[in-house]
C-alpha cells in the first residue's frame, strides 16, 4: 500500500485514519476524566474504550449514510430536481443526527450498566443511568451537531458535483446526437456541380473545391464544440452559400448585415446553415424572382429572413432540421428559436451566446 504525507502520519490512508482516532481518544479521555473529577484507571480505560468504539461506529455510519453512489445519483437525478436532491440530503442529515445520538446514548448506557455490574453495585435503575450519562450525552450531542453539517456539506457538494457532471454529460450526448442528424444532402448536388465545372471552368472548379474543403473542415473542427464565435459561423455560411451560388447562378441572393462589433458573440455551430438550407429547400428561385436571404442581428438574436416564394408543388417538410436546431438551442441556452411567417416573409430568430 502506498504511504502518504505527514498529515496521514506517513501511513496508508485506511490505517492512518484509525490511528488518528486512537490518538484523539488517548488525548481527550484523560482531559474528560479530569473535567468530571473521576480519574481512576478503570474509569479511564472504560471511557477510552467507549469513545473509541463510538467514534468508529459514527465514522462507519457516516460513510454508509452519506456515501455517494453514481448509480444512485443517476436514479435520483432522473426523478428529482436539484432542489429536491438537496432536500433529500438535508433530511438525511437530520436523520443521521438522530441515529448517531441514539447510538451514542445506547452505547454509554451499556457502559454505565457494565461498570455497575462489574463493581457489584447491581443493575442501575433508569433514573441513575440518566443522571450519570446526562453530561456525556450533552457533550456528544454538541459534537455530533457540529460535525454532522460538515459531513453533510462535504458529501452534498460531492453529490452535486457528480450530479452536474452527469447532467453535462447527458447534455453533450444529446447535443452531439442532434448535431449528427443535420442532413448534408447538399453534398450530392455540390459534387454534381463540381463535375460540371471541372470540364468547363477549371479555375472556378478549384475555388469550388477549396470552399467545399473549408466548409467540411469547419464542421469537423467544431463537431465537439457547444458554441463557436459568430465571426467563424458567418464565414462558414459564406463558404456554404458559395456552393449554392455556383449552381443557382444569381437565383439565390445572400446578404449579411451584421456589424463587426457584434462578432464577440457566440452561436451554436452549424446553426445558421440549417436555417439557410431550410429557406433554399422550401422556396422557388428564378432569375426574375430570386430568393433573397438576409441575415441580421436583432437585440441578442440572429435573424435569418427570406422572401416567401412557395413552390407550386410544395416539398413535404418533416421539420427535422428546425426541430433539431430548436432542441439544441433549448439544451444549451434554455431558450427556443422564434419562427414568424407573414404573407411575404419567413424568418427565424436564434439566440446568441455572450
Amino acid at each position: 500500500m502506498k504511504t502518504r504525507g505527514i498529515k496521514d502520519l506517513y501511513l496508508p490512508k485506511g490505517i492512518s485514519k484509525h490511528v488518528k482516532i486512537l490518538l484523539f481518544c488517548a488525548t481527550f479521555t484523560p482531559l474528560w476524566c479530569l473535567y468530571i473529577d473521576k480519574f481512576s484507571s478503570a474509569f479511564l480505560i472504560g471511557n477510552f474504550s467507549l469513545m473509541l468504539i463510538v467514534i468508529e461506529i459514527m465514522l462507519y455510519l457516516s460513510k454508509k449514510w452519506f456515501e455517494t453512489d453514481e448509480k444512485k445519483v443517476r436514479r435520483i437525478e432522473e426523478t428529482h430536481t436539484i432542489k429536491e436532491v438537496t432536500i433529500i440530503h438535508l433530511l438525511g442529515m437530520v436523520l443521521f443526527f438522530i441515529v448517531a445520538l441514539f447510538v451514542f446514548t445506547l452505547a454509554f448506557a451499556m457502559f454505565i450498566i457494565a461498570i455497575h455490574l462489574n463493581n457489584g453495585w447491581g443493575f442501575p435503575n433508569i433514573q441513575l443511568i440518566i443522571s450519570e450519562m446526562g453530561p456525556a450525552v450533552k457533550v456528544a450531542a454538541i459534537a455530533i451537531y457540529c460535525s454532522t453539517p460538515i459531513m453533510f456539506f462535504m458529501k452534498w457538494q460531492e453529490a452535486m458535483k457528480r450530479s452536474y457532471e452527469l447532467r453535462e454529460q447527458n447534455l453533450i450526448f444529446q447535443n452531439e446526437t442532434l448535431k449528427s442528424q443535420v442532413n448534408p444532402h447538399f453534398l450530392f448536388n455540390s459534387l454534381n456541380t463540381l463535375a460540371s465545372l471541372v470540364n468547363t471552368d477549371a479555375e472556378k472548379a478549384s475555388q469550388f473545391i477549396s470552399k467545399l474543403s473549408l466548409m467540411y473542415r469547419y464542421i469537423l473542427d467544431n463537431s465537439q464544440k457547444v458554441k463557436v464565435p459568430l465571426k467563424d459561423e458567418l464565414a462558414f455560411i459564406e463558404d456554404y452559400f458559395y456552393l449554392h451560388e455556383a449552381r443557382s447562378k444569381g437565383k439565390i441572393l445572400l446578404s449579411i448585415n451584421i456589424k463587426e462589433s457584434n462578432y464577440e458573440f457566440e452561436i451554436l455551430p452549424v446553426s445558421l446553415q440549417v436555417l439557410i438550407e431550410n429557406a433554399i429547400k422550401h422556396n422557388m428561385a428564378t432569375i426574375e424572382k430570386p430568393l433573397r436571404i438576409v441575415v441580421y442581428m436583432e437585440e441578442q438574436q440572429i435573424v435569418v429572413k427570406n422572401n416567401l416564394q412557395k413552390m407550386a408543388t410544395q416539398v413535404v417538410s418533416t421539420k427535422i432540421g428546425l426541430n433539431n436546431l430548436n432542441e439544441r438551442v433549448r439544451l444549451i441556452t434554455g431558450k427556443e428559436i422564434t419562427i414568424e411567417e407573414t404573407t411575404n416573409d419567413y424568418l427565424v430568430k436564434i439566440p446568441l451566446l455572450s
